[in-house]
């Protein structure tokens, strides 16, 4: 397949360097993110009036014609591995799938292959069209290894960049169904002293914070107040579980998508997550409030009980709205059921 090219003016009061002017002015159907459009300048795949520019920072002026070259997408160094997917929806376009536990979404460093980018590379195979100028599939969001749940992946540069900008905006529906110790309720004095802790009607408990690293340790997320990134999370109980009740199941629902942003909230309002060797903390439960074998249980659940129940959003392409559901996983069900058991 041959590279393909394009042409566009720039716009009146451009800004003062080419790439800013390059991320305004570019159609909107191209489909170039500022990132990729930043490697193709630096890749001399941009030229101006006909002249190729590779530095970012060079004046531009109105009416400048502006050439793209796309290239061809090229091939990924990412392993394609035939491990079992439990796909939800696909098109040409998108797939969405319901990771299990224990899945890596992306190759890193500490674990190179059997995560889902890898198994999507030979399940979709040449139906990826590629994204960011490689045959890959496009990750617009995560949840952790150990969290289950559903995640819409881009097949095209489309695709990739309506779902970007839909994250972006904040406007992508994603609810979670989590186990906590304790039960949030708005009438709880303590939880009325917990900074960025409020409750709006419904009894819903709305967490408002910024979420930033952890100062000592780079692999946690903390809570702060200035600084970092403005993170919002609310939570609605669903059901509670003990006599007395002293672990609940919420569901809950993101304004925001920070790293790690459900875990953290929630152990910042005192409620963190059932099993979470991060956040959630080792709490002592009562044999008399559930019997012995739902607190061995308890004790034994040793990932975060957390599941990506519900993803909505507009299809980049076809501008339908898509709602998707997916069940609890076998371990999160015997975990109630334990709970539930006298």
């Amino acid at each position: 397949m041959a590279d393909a090219s394009f042409e566009f003016r720039i716009n009146a009061d451009p800004p003062s360097r080419l790439d800013k002017a390059l991320s305004r002015d570019v159609p909107e159907d191209a489909n170039l993110s500022r990132s990729r459009m930043a490697k193709m300048l630096e890749a001399g795949d941009i030229s101006v009036n006909g002249v190729v520019v590779t530095n970012a920072k060079a004046k531009v002026a109105e009416g400048d014609i502006v050439r793209v070259t796309v290239a061809q997408a090229q091939e990924s160094h990412i392993l394609p591995q035939d491990i079992a997917l439990d796909v939800v929806y696909e098109d040409d376009a998108l797939i969405v799938v319901n990771k299990p536990v224990g899945m890596v979404v992306h190759p890193a460093p500490g674990t190179p292959d059997g995560t889902l980018v890898n198994a999507l590379m030979h399940h979709c195979g040449d139906s990826l069209s590629g994204v960011g100028g490689v045959a890959r599939p496009g990750i617009v969001h995560r949840i952790d290894k150990d969290t289950s749940g559903l995640l819409v992946v881009a097949k095209t540069d489309e695709a990739h960049h309506g779902l970007a900008k839909q994250f972006e905006a904040h406007t992508v529906e994603r609810h979670y169904k989590a186990l906590v110790y304790g039960v949030p309720d708005a009438s709880d004095p303590r939880l009325r002293g917990v900074k960025g802790v409020s409750f709006e009607q419904g009894g819903v408990m709305k967490i408002t914070t910024q979420l930033a690293r952890h100062k000592h340790d780079r692999q946690k997320q903390a809570v702060f107040f200035t600084g970092g990134r403005h993170a919002i999370t609310r939570a609605r109980v669903v059901r509670s579980f003990g006599t007395p009740e002293c672990i609940s199941l919420v569901d809950c629902w993101l304004e925001t998508g920070r790293t790690h942003q459900i875990r953290v909230h929630m152990a910042h309002a005192g409620h963190g997550l059932v099993g979470d060797q991060t956040y959630g903390g080792r709490r002592k439960l009562s044999e008399k409030a559930f019997g012995a074998g739902a607190v061995a249980a308890v004790k034994a659940f040793e990932r975060q009980a957390l599941h990506a129940a519900t993803l909505g959003f507009e299809h980049p392409v076809s501008k339908e709205f898509l709602r998707f559901e997916a069940g609890l996983p076998p371990d999160f069900v015997e975990l109630i059921s334990g709970l539930t058991s006298e």
